[in-house]
C-alpha cells in the first residue's frame, strides 16, 4: 500500500514537473491545437471586428461578353481570440506559429459577384494577446455591367463589394484600413487607380478604375471602316461610262459586309449602355449603299437622261390622235415622194446621206448632254456625300471619346434592405 502510495505521488509530482518544464514555443503551440478552436470567438454583441490592414488588388480579365471582372485580391488580416492567448511570464513568446486548419479563420467573400478564398500559407501567427494574423487571397468574378458605350474608348468605374455582417446581427464585420494596386496591366485593359470606398457602415467597396488600350481595337476595326469609308469617296474619280466604277462600289460594299460577320465574335456584348460602334457600322454600311446605288442611277443617267425616271409617268397617247398622226405622216411621205421623183439619183442617195449624218450628230449632241447631266449630278452627290461622311466621321468620333452613359454600378446594394 505505502509503495503505490509512493508510486502514485511519483506520478504526480513528474507530470506537474513535465508541465512546468513545457516552456518552448513548440510546446505551447501544441497546447493550444490540442484546444480545437474551430469555431468563431463569440463576443457579448454577437460580432467579431475582422481588420483589414492591407488589400493588394489585381484585375485579372475584363470579359466584354458577359460583362465579368475577373478580379484577385490579397488581403491581410487580423482578428482577436480570447481563448488563444497566453501569459507571458510563463511562456515568454511575443507571438508563435500555428496550422491554419487547427484555428477558425474567418471567411470574406464579395457582395457582387461569385468569389472564392484561399489562404497564402499553410500557417498563421498568434501574438500573446490572442490577436491572430494572416494573409488570404480571394478569386472573385465581379457582376460589374462594365459600361462599353465609348469602345473602344471605354473607361468605367467598378466596385467590389465586400460583404459584412450589419452591426445589428451575427457575423464578422471588416474593416478595411487601405488598398494598393498591384499590377495595373491585363491584355486591353488597364487598371488606372483603385480606391476604397464605404456606403455605409458595414458597406466597403473598391473602386477599380478600367480604362481599355484603343490601339489594338482602333487598328482591328475602327481603322478598317475609315479607310474602306475612303477609298468609297475616292472611286467616285473613276468615269461613269463602262461599269467600272459600279463595279468597284459593290466589292467594297460585299468586302464591308464579309468585314462585319467576321467581327460579330469580337464586338462587345449588349448591355444598358450598348457599344455605339454597332451604330457605326451600320450607318457606314448604309452609306456606302448609297453610293453605290447613286452611281448606279447616273450611269443609267449618263446614257439615256432623264427619260428613266420620266417614262414611268408617260400615259399612253389617245386612239384618235395615233390615227391622225398616221396620217399626217402618209401626207408628208407622199409630198415628200412627189418631189424627190424630180431628182436624181446622186441628189437622192446625197440627201439621205445628209439625214443619216445629222442623226448621228443629233444623237452624239444628245448623248453628250446626257453625259454633261450626269457628270453634274455626280460632283453635286461626290461633295455632298464627302461632306456628310466627314460630318458624321467626327461626330462620332466625338461621342465615341466625350459621351458618358450612366449605370448604377451599387444596384446590388439599392436593392437590398
Amino acid at each position: 500500500m505505502a509503495s503505490a502510495i509512493f508510486l502514485l505521488s511519483l506520478l504526480i509530482f513528474g507530470c506537474s514537473q513535465a508541465e512546468i518544464n513545457c516552456t518552448t514555443r513548440r510546446c505551447l503551440a501544441q497546447m493550444l491545437i490540442r484546444k480545437q478552436y474551430l469555431s468563431s470567438p463569440q463576443s457579448e454583441n454577437c460580432t467579431l471586428l475582422v481588420d483589414v490592414p492591407l488589400i493588394e488588388y489585381e484585375t485579372l480579365s475584363v470579359d466584354m461578353k458577359e460583362l465579368h471582372l475577373m478580379s484577385r485580391l490579397q488581403l491581410t488580416i487580423a482578428w482577436v481570440d480570447p481563448e488563444l492567448a497566453w501569459n507571458t511570464s510563463v511562456y515568454p513568446f511575443e507571438k508563435l506559429i500555428l496550422p491554419v486548419n487547427k484555428v477558425w479563420t474567418p471567411y470574406i467573400s464579395i457582395e457582387n459577384g461569385q468569389s472564392t478564398m484561399e489562404h497564402d500559407s499553410p500557417d498563421l501567427v498568434v501574438y500573446s494577446n490572442g490577436t491572430v494574423g494572416h494573409t488570404v487571397v480571394i478569386i472573385a468574378v465581379v457582376n460589374c455591367g462594365i459600361n462599353l458605350f465609348n469602345y473602344p474608348f471605354a473607361f468605367d468605374v467598378c466596385p467590389v463589394g465586400l460583404k459584412s455582417t450589419p452591426p445589428d446581427e451575427c457575423g464578422i464585420s471588416i474593416k478595411v484600413d487601405q488598398v494598393r494596386l498591384a499590377d495595373s496591366s491585363r491584355g486591353d485593359w488597364e487598371t488606372e487607380e483603385v480606391k476604397l470606398g464605404k456606403k455605409r457602415a458595414d458597406r466597403n467597396f473598391i473602386d477599380v478604375s478600367l480604362r481599355i488600350r484603343y490601339s489594338n481595337p482602333f487598328i482591328t476595326l475602327l481603322l478598317p471602316t475609315i479607310l474602306i469609308m475612303v477609298a468609297d469617296i475616292v472611286s467616285n474619280a473613276m468615269p461613269l461610262q463602262g461599269g467600272e466604277r459600279n463595279s468597284f462600289k459593290v466589292t467594297l460594299v460585299l468586302s464591308f459586309t464579309m468585314f462585319l460577320s467576321i467581327l460579330t465574335n469580337v464586338l462587345p456584348g449588349d448591355s444598358k449602355c450598348s457599344p455605339v460602334i454597332r451604330i457605326h457600322f451600320c450607318i457606314c454600311q448604309v452609306l456606302m449603299v448609297i453610293s453605290m446605288l447613286v452611281s448606279i442611277l447616273l450611269t443609267r443617267v449618263s446614257q439615256n437622261g432623264l427619260a428613266f425616271f420620266t417614262c414611268f409617268g408617260k400615259r399612253p397617247a389617245p386612239q384618235n390622235a395615233e390615227d391622225n398622226k398616221e396620217n399626217v405622216d402618209a401626207e408628208t411621205k407622199g409630198v415628200i415622194s412627189i418631189v424627190q421623183q424630180g431628182l436624181s439619183e446622186d441628189s437622192k442617195m446625197l440627201q439621205k446621206m445628209v439625214r443619216i449624218m445629222e442623226a448621228v450628230v443629233t444623237k452624239e449632241k444628245e448623248r453628250e448632254r446626257h453625259q454633261k447631266l450626269a457628270d453634274k449630278l455626280d460632283k453635286i452627290f461626290f461633295w455632298l456625300y464627302l461632306i456628310c461622311s466627314s460630318g458624321y466621321v467626327f461626330a462620332m468620333t466625338y461621342v465615341m471619346v466625350q459621351y458618358k452613359c450612366d449605370i448604377d454600378h451599387f444596384i446590388f446594394w439599392n436593392n437590398a434592405t
